[in-house]
């Protein structure tokens, strides 16, 4: 049988990329997200290339109810996940801390902090069953250094970088791998939702360098999932060329 992967935050970016990879591998996927018609049109886009088998789940990973419900539905076969991508996450908001709107610092650490939680907690138990599993955990490089108006999405990556530690410790016992993925720049939908759809603004975020690219991170992913099975890669961190460091980024003058 192949082995199966849940990917949260599947529909577009990063998640929909890697959910194309992990096909090309041969692994059957979950597709997860809230915008069901992406994820039927990455689905049948997958199958029609890919000799494996997809479902999508349909849930909104800040809804503690509506994860454990979709998931307890699964069918007994798809519950038993090998590889979970905790890839959903958004930043909201680019305010100092004094201006900052309280619906984005929610949204933000309901998203990428809570709603990991949730679907890692779901997920866990058959994988302490099988005494085996991998957690990959999309963090940031913002976890590592904050920087100006970044504060809430720089303290929620912060805490996917302490919860990824912990959970490496906590499940070690029952033979679980733990990777937390750090990218740097990235150009996907980050800067469209961080400005909340305005255009100029997302683009001018990627303006006078080449930033990452939703494959160059699923390829770090794919990378830290089909290590040999003694080998766990703790953490990862993944930059564009131009970018040092998360607060040093050259741009060239155009």
């Amino acid at each position: 049988m192949n082995k199966k992967v849940l990917i949260t935050g599947a529909s577009s970016g990063i998640g929909r990329a890697t959910a194309i990879l992990f096909a090309e591998k041969g692994f059957d996927l979950i597709l997860n997200g809230r915008r069901k018609d992406l994820l039927e049109e990455l689905k049948n886009k997958i199958i029609a290339l890919y000799p494996v088998a997809v479902i999508t789940s349909v849930f909104d990973v800040r809804d503690q109810n509506s994860v454990f419900e979709s998931i307890s539905s699964l069918k007994d076969e798809w519950k038993q996940v090998d590889i979970l991508i905790n890839n959903a996450g958004l930043a909201a908001g680019r305010d100092l801390i004094d201006e900052g709107n309280i619906e984005d610092w929610e949204n933000m650490m309901n998203t990428n902090v809570n709603g990991l939680l949730y679907v890692t907690k779901a997920i866990l138990p058959e994988m302490i069953r099988k005494k085996s599993g991998h957690i990959i955990n999309i963090g940031s490089i913002a976890g590592d250094d904050m920087y100006e108006r970044g504060n809430i999405y720089c303290a929620s990556k912060a805490a996917v970088d302490a919860i990824s530690r912990s959970m490496r410790i906590d499940l070690l016992p029952h033979h679980i791998k733990v990777t937390n993925i750090k990218p740097g720049a990235a150009e996907t939908e980050f800067a469209k939702v961080r400005f909340k759809g305005d255009e100029a603004k997302a683009a001018q975020t990627y303006a006078g360098f080449e930033p990452l690219t939703a494959n160059d991170i699923a390829d770090a992913i794919i990378y830290c999932a089909t290590t040999p099975p003694n080998v766990c890669i703790n953490e990862l961190s993944l930059t564009c060329l131009a970018q040092a460091n998360g607060n040093y980024l050259l741009k060239e003058k155009s």
